[in-house]
């Protein structure tokens, strides 16, 4: 699913992700009103010179949630340490962690939602009362020792905050949704990457990109430079929206950035389960792809382009699906839209 060039999922070959990332917050291009709110959190804890509250950001991969999470490192001149839940595993590798961090540090854990419960409640008191209890010794020698920690900031990133405890959720001061950009912010974002990129780029050729890119900065960015490729070798370095079409026409990625795995999850909700409704196991297994894929990867899209809908039953069509596959919905279909 990772190799699938739409995949807002970060990939081995995005190492050149980091020079294209965002340094300060005023370089960080589009969620205006969540850079206003921050913009005012870093200020106050400036001027307070305390530590950021904890932070936690959710939303769709590929939208930025890591780089914030360095920028308001910058911001603040402290130091940052990056991991995920998954990395995790064991009441020691979260101890390790937190004793090694200095005062305004800030960790970034990733896919926070995938932590384990034991790890979880340790985190409780370190968010809270910056402190950890340590078991010493073992069996009835056994003994709890509190040490303190240093004021440090969690910033925490997630593509699924109902899947977050309660309990951990409220420890945390500022939580921001982070969504899919307009077609004016991402072409802005492909200009500065075809800036750091030394791309010749036209209007016309960046607005066709970020047509396709599926409101993600990361897919903007991936496709840039695919279509830079095709421009180097197919035509004259420049990308025009000719260019950029054929090319990205090539990649059979079409105008609203769809691939072949989303028309092929349309087909079979359209046609093989007559639009639904349909369950998420069944359409996994129709698609030979994972329940997890579908919702993380696939569904969000499709669900912000009104293409599809979830209910109780299972996800069902809707009618700009079927007008974008050029399907004609059946008469009971249509009985049930009237």
């Amino acid at each position: 699913m990772d190799d699938r060039i739409v995949s807002p999922n970060s990939q081995d070959e995005d190492s050149v992700e980091s020079a294209l990332r965002p340094h300060s917050l005023q370089d960080y291009i589009g969620q205006d009103k969540i850079k206003e709110q921050i913009a005012i959190l870093l200020e106050a804890a400036k001027q307070r010179q305390e530590s950021l509250d904890h932070i936690l950001l959710y939303g769709p991969p590929g939208l930025g949630k890591t780089s914030m999470a360095m920028i308001l490192a910058s911001e603040m001149h402290a130091g940052m340490r990056i991991t995920s839940g998954p990395a995790i595993e064991h009441s020691g590798d979260l101890a390790s962690i937190l004793t090694t961090l200095e005062a305004n540090d800030i960790l970034f854990i990733d896919e926070i939602h995938r932590l384990n419960k034991a790890i979880e409640e340790r985190l409780y008191s370190a968010m809270e009362d910056f402190s950890l209890d340590l078991m010493i010794g073992k069996g009835p020698s056994a003994r709890s020792v509190r040490l303190a920690l240093p004021h440090f900031t969690i910033a925490g990133a997630t593509t699924r905050l109902g899947a977050l405890s309660a309990p951990l959720r409220d420890r945390f001061g500022a939580i921001y949704r982070l969504d899919y950009y307009d077609t004016a912010a991402i072409q802005q974002i492909i200009h500065r990457a075809a800036r750091i990129l030394r791309v010749s780029i036209v209007e016309s050729g960046s607005e066709e990109i970020a047509r396709r890119s599926r409101g993600v900065p990361r897919i903007a960015n991936r496709l840039l430079r695919r279509v830079r490729d095709y421009a180097q070798v197919r035509a004259d370095g420049i990308v025009s929206q000719v260019v950029a079409k054929t090319a990205l026409d090539a990649l059979d990625i079409d105008e609203l950035g769809l691939d072949m795995l989303d028309r092929r999850y349309l087909q079979n909700l359209l046609v093989k389960f007559h639009g639904g409704p349909v369950g998420m196991e069944t359409m996994a297994a129709a698609l030979s792809e994972s329940a997890d894929t579908l919702e993380d990867v696939i569904e969000p899209f499709l669900l912000h382009l009104g293409f599809i809908a979830r209910t109780a039953r299972g996800r069902v069509a809707t009618r700009l699906a079927y007008a974008h596959m050029g399907i004609e919905p059946s008469a009971e279909q249509n009985g049930l839209w009237s």
